[in-house]
């Protein structure tokens, strides 16, 4: 699993967690690096630091989409047998799949923001999060 030690190292070196699995798995399914950073940019802390749905898993998800989503609305099938593995899957794994819940914090909050950057989460929990979300968009792309 190179590829999700790759996305965790680019997490601790500052991209969010939703850039880091995005932009490592999205080159081998034809979208450039730094447009998959633009895209996955959006989604880190849940949402815009919101809190909701892990950036990890929206970055996995993403990728899913590109692999297995569909231009027709009448052919989304596999995207959603494949996202509802992934991320029944993560949270089986994690726990939650809530960044708020994860982490303890809800980073929307200047102090809670402020809380887990002192508690160190940032570096404890997300690095984790996002190795363990590449490594489960990694197996179902593999499977399927």
């Amino acid at each position: 699993m190179e590829k999700s030690l790759k996305a965790k190292n680019r997490f601790e070196t500052s991209f969010s967690c939703s850039q880091s699995v995005f932009s490592t798995l999205a080159p081998e399914l034809g979208l450039d690096e730094e447009t998959a950073l633009k895209i996955g940019s959006a989604f880190g802390g849940g949402m815009m630091r919101h809190g909701e749905v892990c950036g990890a898993v929206t970055g996995a998800l993403m990728t899913l989409g590109l692999k297995f989503g569909s231009a027709s609305p009448d052919d989304e099938e596999k995207i959603r047998e494949t996202g509802q593995e992934l991320m029944h899957k993560f949270k089986e794994k994690n726990g939650s799949l809530l960044c708020r819940e994860l982490l303890g914090y809800h980073l929307i909050l200047p102090e809670e923001l402020e809380k887990a950057k002192e508690s160190g989460v940032f570096n404890s929990i997300c690095p984790l999060l996002v190795k363990n979300a590449t490594e489960l968009a990694e197996e179902i792309m593999k499977k399927e």
